[in-house]
């Protein structure tokens, strides 16, 4: 893959007699293209060369342009100088072409084997067994899931995990409030919503009857010392609830390699428990066991509470220790809300304090508050929340209604509508910076004009289009291609960008970075489209030079598309 500063770097170093690499490292890429393609601020150099920036920047245009075949050779028409800086602008039709070239010729054009033999364990999405599958988890199952498309494009050997929330109190709540006003008939029947309800009834009972948590409490500890009709029940919500999950994540184009809840860790936490002990680090505070965090300015980190029971902290310091041992991981990422931040920062600290050194490798990626509008907050105990099916299918048939208006013949429209429909609810998610707070808007969710998904979608489907009516072509056949516009050249350098931006979403874990750069390829390729007429160009070399750009922008946009979790359709 080519890199347009290496040239610039080398031409530098050598008059300057300095280290490429540190060139390098100077070089910028201006924000308007009239400025030049790569640039090099000159100020640095005044001190050691005794020299005004304007005067080194003029010195250095002069000698690099006397260089001129070299230039040529490296795609570039000419050096300037302009207050102090360096600016090197490109030959753009042969920067075009070999931008066009690259992605053709590569079969997943901008991946790398940079994660080779790196493995990255992802921990995403997590829903609470026999809770809805609301807007809140939507974050976390998507973010998590680009971020593995993502991580697997680089290389990384990746494992995805549902660390489902299947072990608690809350089990014992469902368990007395199914017995008092559930049957067996209407859990079938309602599924995952009918716990939800009856789990609604039982905190508005409690109310009344605050004796309801102490059962609550007694039925959750039954399930842990194994009784068989708790346990039965509990296996049963588990069943109902994963068969909901799995139909919700297939809507949505999401896989996990385990399904591994809390529950898994049940037999493993006393051997946890008992290394903390023997490491000192366990100090007995209020009839609670706890991991002392005064000189980390944190709150302690509760490892057993009063009653010898485990919590959140307990299950992912043994979940995390597992699967070092098991995956041998390179990074553990973990995608939740940043409402979470201390509780992450603390068992962190706690695996840290154990001895181990690979504490450093634990991520916490978090993400912003959903909430509804006017500022709502979400709960399930009150029964106030937005289910995530509804969305989906809410949007999948305005999507329909849009085709049956605008296409009625168009062909499978039921699955097109599914595609586009999900992908505005996906890409609604990935669009803006993680972290940022979201309020959920229907309006907003369902909205399919300006910077979407369905706007990406749609020009995807209008590069195919053209290829398509254009005919048979071999493109490989094509030697002959002539650039010369702007839109031409301000498209391929988005083309050319595809790869950097692939690498600075996998760093900062931002699916943002890859959701932006497919609305700017989108809208470069419709300024293009408009500008640049294709299959009625003026000549055929013309033509063609055209139809392989619009072919290089497919894939570009394609593997966009792909690494988001969102379908391409041909046809819209």
């Amino acid at each position: 893959m080519f890199d347009i500063k290496t040239l610039p770097a080398a031409l530098i170093a050598e008059v300057l007699n300095v280290d490429a690499e540190e060139i390098t490292s100077l070089l910028t890429c201006p924000p308007d293209d009239s400025m030049g393609d790569v640039a090099m601020p000159c100020f640095k150099f005044a001190k050691l060369l005794r020299k005004s920036p304007v005067v080194i920047a003029q010195e250095l245009a002069d000698a690099i342009n006397a260089q001129a075949q070299r230039l040529n050779d490296g795609g570039f028409a000419r050096a300037e100088a302009l207050n102090g800086y360096l600016n090197f602008y490109l030959d753009r039709n042969l920067f075009v072409e070999k931008v066009v070239r690259e992605v053709l010729a590569e079969e997943s054009y901008g991946s790398s084997t940079e994660g080779s033999g790196k493995t990255i364990v992802m921990d995403y999405s997590a829903p609470n067994i026999a809770k809805p599958f609301h807007i809140g988890h939507l974050p976390s199952t998507v973010i998590g899931n680009a971020m593995y498309r993502v991580f697997s494009y680089l290389g990384y050997n990746c494992v995805g995990v549902n660390h489902l929330g299947d072990w608690g109190t809350q089990f014992g709540t469902l368990i007395v409030a199914y017995k008092r006003w559930g049957s067996k008939e209407e859990v079938e029947k309602g599924g995952v919503r009918e716990l939800v309800r009856l789990y609604v009834k039982f905190h508005a009972e409690e109310e009344n009857e605050p004796s309801l948590r102490d059962e609550a409490r007694a039925a959750f500890a039954r399930i842990e010392a194994g009784s068989e009709e708790e346990l039965n029940l509990w296996r049963w919500f588990h069943e109902i609830s994963l068969a909901e999950f799995n139909r919700v994540y297939e809507k949505l184009g999401v896989k996990f390699d385990y399904f591994t809840g809390e529950s898994f860790y049940n037999d493993k936490m006393d051997a946890v428990v008992e290394e903390l002990r023997s490491k000192n680090l366990l100090t007995l505070s209020e009839g609670a066991y706890i991991v002392d965090l005064e000189n980390e300015k944190m709150p302690p980190c509760i490892i057993l509470k009063s009653d010898g029971s485990t919590l959140y902290a307990t299950r992912d310091i043994t979940a995390a220790i597992y699967r070092k041992k098991t995956f041998d991981f390179h990074k553990c990422i973990y995608f939740t809300a940043s409402a979470q931040n201390l509780h992450f920062k603390q068992w962190f600290k706690v695996v840290e304090k154990m001895g181990y050194d690979w504490a450093k490798d634990l991520v916490h990626a978090p993400f912003g508050m959903i909430s509804l509008e006017g500022g709502v907050s979400m709960s399930t105990r009150k029964g106030v929340t937005v289910w995530l099916d509804d969305v989906l299918e809410q949007a999948e048939a305005k999507t329909l209604d849009i085709i049956n208006e605008k296409n009625p013949a168009l062909e499978d429209k039921e699955l097109v509508a599914r595609q586009m429909g999900v992908g505005a609810v996906i890409f609604g998610m990935l669009d803006t910076a993680r972290i940022k707070d979201v309020a959920f808007s229907w309006d907003e969710a369902l909205n399919f004009d300006g910077e979407t998904g369905p706007y990406a979608q749609y020009t995807y489907a209008r590069c195919k289009s053209i290829l398509r009516r254009a005919g048979d072509i071999d493109f490989n056949s094509i030697t002959d291609v002539n650039y010369t516009t702007d839109s031409e050249y301000r498209l391929a350098r988005l083309l050319y960008e595809f790869p950097a931006k692939v690498v600075l979403c996998a760093r900062d874990y931002e699916p943002c970075v890859v959701a932006r750069h497919l609305i700017d390829v989108a809208q470069a390729f419709n300024r293009f489209y408009n500008e640049c007429p294709i299959l009625s160009a003026k000549d055929e070399k013309t033509k063609n030079s055209r139809l392989l750009l619009a072919d290089a922008t497919s894939r570009v946009l394609k593997q966009c598309l792909w690494l988001l979790g969102l379908a391409a359709p041909e046809r819209v």
